[in-house]
């Protein structure tokens, strides 16, 4: 294999099922590369929604303060490269496969999933830079998935809510355990949530860790008017600029990574205006990222109702008539996030993914099943992506805006042709 693109079909193609949870497999080759130390400092989030807003804020407020940091995300919006990147520069395909070669050299035929191979990747990667921080996205759940293979420093929970309840459980309790199995016994997590899952909590005790609660252990506060934050944590206070991120929840989550920050000052010390620059340069494709022209267009991954709860937030602070391209996989509550929203929406121009992942839907399929739960819906149904967009610019008038919003898949297929000049 000579490509990237060859060792990422090699790695589909060994194991049969994309999504396996559990520990065994993946530490066992961990174990035969080697267990090398990743980072001086480890970071690691999971939940619902905000994972990748707290991860993005955590390192660009490391990098501003000078430290060299790793970062881990995914999925990916274009390029596989984007999910492994040092001081925000990307993973070269060479790193890639030189990692790659190594852990097929080490498993023994042992089998990987997709996932796991990549994350196996990119602790190597970090592993072999030298870093002061390493911040890691949980994938899928916390407890049995491949980046919780790694002991966390600091551990942040940045939400819970109904995603993935085939595979982390049907109740909020029982998604709740399973984000929590990233806590470790005397080290710290951040809860992010105000009011958290009763569950939660229980379960961050029982494991011996040691709970940093939004609006107990640290607090914000905004003034509608003010183009400012505060920040209170134990004895400190800052005053923030507003991020770069849009959404008000955006407050919620660079809040939490700054808590977060505070349980590793001693190793880690940043100053006030680190804070500030970091949450001025945080930038993330793909949530509520803004895309001047006639009409404007906005473009969100939201793909959970909690998500397209955060989206509709925006709208309100920021009322326009709005048209709605938008997508699901077939495996997601497309009637819980269309009803979230539907209100704010004056039309839908909904498009299928089927080209693009297995796991997609026809736009038929997507209209027939809101109308037998929204049967008022105005929407109408579009064979591509391209197709969708097209039609809603077409019909946008005034100061109308375009929503572009769902499945990471829609927005991959729509924003390299946005981001044109």
């Amino acid at each position: 294999m000579q490509t990237l693109n060859e060792w990422l079909q090699y790695w589909l193609a060994q194991h049969p099922s994309e999504i396996v949870m559990g520990l065994d497999r993946v530490r066992q080759v961990w174990k035969a590369l080697g267990a090398p130390t990743v980072a001086s400092r480890i970071f690691t989030v999971a939940g619902t929604n905000g994972k990748g807003s707290c991860v993005t804020f955590l390192d660009a407020m490391l990098r501003a303060g000078g430290y060299r940091v790793g970062r881990y995300t995914s999925p990916h919006l274009l390029r596989y490269n984007e999910r492994v990147a040092i001081n925000d520069v990307q993973a070269s395909d060479a790193q890639l496969i030189g990692a790659f070669e190594r852990i097929d050299a080490a498993r023994a035929g042992v089998p990987l999933t997709y996932f796991e191979a990549g994350t196996l990747a990119a602790l190597l990667i970090f592993a072999d830079a030298g870093l002061d921080a390493v911040v890691l996205e949980v994938g899928l759940g916390g407890r049995l998935d491949a980046v919780n293979l790694i002991d966390a420093d600091v551990a942040l929970i940045s939400s819970i809510g109904f995603d993935h309840q085939d595979v982390l459980g049907e109740s909020l309790a029982d998604i709740a355990v399973e984000k929590a199995g990233i806590c470790r016994a005397g080290r710290r997590v951040v809860i992010a949530m105000p009011q958290p899952v009763p569950e939660l909590l229980r379960v961050v005790v029982a494991r011996g860790a040691v709970p940093v609660r939004a609006m107990v252990d640290y607090s914000w506060r905004h003034e509608s008017a003010a183009d400012t934050w505060s920040l209170t944590f134990d004895q400190s206070s800052f005053v923030l600029p507003m991020p770069a991120l849009a959404a008000p929840i955006q407050l919620r989550n660079a809040a939490a990574a700054i808590a977060a920050l505070m349980q590793c000052a001693d190793r880690l010390p940043l100053s006030a205006d680190a804070l500030r620059s970091g949450i001025e340069l945080a930038h993330l494709p793909g949530r509520l990222q803004v895309i001047a022209g006639q009409p404007q267009m906005v473009l969100d991954v939201a793909h959970n109702p909690e998500a397209a709860q955060s989206v509709a937030d925006w709208l309100d602070a920021y009322p326009r008539p709005t048209r709605a391209v938008f997508s699901a996989l077939a495996d997601k509550d497309a009637v819980g996030i269309v009803r979230v929203l539907c209100q704010r929406i004056s039309h839908w121009y909904l498009c299928g993914l089927r080209e693009q992942t297995p796991r997609g839907t026809s736009a038929a399929e997507l209209l027939q099943r809101l109308r037998q739960e929204l049967p008022d819906l105005s929407a109408s149904a579009h064979s591509t992506p391209q197709n969708a967009l097209a039609a809603a610019c077409s019909a946008a008038e005034g100061n109308e805006r375009v929503l572009v919003f769902g499945s990471f898949y829609l927005i991959a297929a729509l924003l390299p042709a946005l981001e044109q000049p």
